[in-house]
């Protein structure tokens, strides 16, 4: 294996100007560089990261803790916080809960400064009281709505007002019987949403139905799929549907379909999430679009700045950007 002598003797430089080169450091003359890079593209050598962090008094690795990688949300998300942390010499290590509280506390009690330099944490059923066993000095940023008193970094979008949004949009095609797919007693964020929901009905001077507000204790296709089926065993159905996330509104389209009801000229549907499914179903899924590059980014860099010595600064809230994707299950 190549060394960094190796390279240096190639290159005809100092051993302190190939290793300046390696570290991206700026004040190497424009030739010397040039050689360096050459010689290390000869030699093939790879840098020590291990040895490089032992230095910097860092790790190299990052801790993710998501609910459930099979919801595509949290899929795209995982990869979009692994391109990040990349970009900046950082692992990444993920730790799937699946939303238990007992699995969140074993995950964050398992933390500490010997295995990661931070964590980003989404979760569903973590207490206040919890963190209380997390290891000193590891910095967090905490994505999504779960709503703890502790005073950390967090990521998140608006979920009232994307809410809101979406069945505005409903409500601007004329559709006045609205159901929602997704109330859950112990999520924050379907909380937020069914307030967007109702918020946008007040505004329409619509009186809510409670039969047309439907859980899902799950946000897979399943679930989806059979509150449709409730919805269109009412007497009156809905003329439209806000489902809570994408997978519930894919379930829906299908139950729709096997029906013979058709979207949306019957009934137009709208999701959340815009995970890539949403754009190829059939018809193609109008769905709130939050920015998850800028989710991902966001939490990285806040992590960054801990791990750089920020620990005294006040934790920051940041609200991404989101978006109203249209598509055919609402305006064909």
């Amino acid at each position: 294996m190549a060394t960094l002598k190796d390279v240096a003797k190639l290159a005809g430089v100092s051993v302190k100007t190939v290793s300046n080169v390696v570290n991206g450091y700026d004040f190497v003359k424009p030739e010397n560089r040039k050689r360096v890079e050459e010689a290390l593209a000869s030699t093939g050598y790879r840098p020590n990261l291990g040895a490089r962090n032992l230095r910097r008094g860092r790790t190299g690795f990052l801790g993710l803790m998501l609910p459930e990688l099979s919801i595509p949300y949290f899929g795209e998300l995982a990869g979009l916080v692994l391109q990040a942390a990349q970009e900046h010499e950082w692992n990444v290590l993920i730790e799937q809960t699946l939303g238990t509280r007992e699995r969140e506390r074993n995950t964050l009690s398992a933390l500490g400064p010997h295995l990661i330099d931070g964590a980003i944490i989404s979760p569903e059923a973590l207490h206040t009281n919890d963190f209380e066993d997390l290891a000193p000095g590891v910095p967090l940023v905490m994505l999504g709505e779960h709503v703890v008193d502790v005073p950390i970094d967090h990521v998140g979008i608006d979920n009232v007002q994307a809410a809101r949004i979406a069945v505005r949009h409903l409500l601007s095609l004329g559709r006045r019987r609205i159901a929602a797919i997704g109330a859950h007693p112990q999520r924050h964020t379907a909380a937020q949403r069914l307030d967007g929901y109702h918020s946008a009905l007040d505004e329409a001077g619509l009186a809510p139905i409670p039969e047309l507000v439907l859980p899902a204790l799950r946000y897979h296709r399943a679930n989806g799929a059979e509150a449709m089926a409730h919805l269109l065993a009412l007497p009156e159905p809905p003329d439209a549907v806000f489902c809570f996330n994408d997978l519930l509104a894919i379930g829906a389209l299908r139950a729709a379909a096997e029906r013979g009801v058709q979207v949306p000229s019957d009934m137009a549907i709208v999701g959340f999430d815009n995970n890539e499914e949403s754009a190829y179903s059939l018809p193609s899924l109008t769905t709130i679009a939050p920015d998850k590059a800028a989710i991902a980014r966001t939490a990285v860099d806040l992590l960054r700045r801990r791990i750089a010595g920020g620990s005294d600064l006040e934790p920051e809230d940041v609200q991404t950007p989101f978006s109203l994707e249209i598509r055919n299950s609402t305006v064909a």
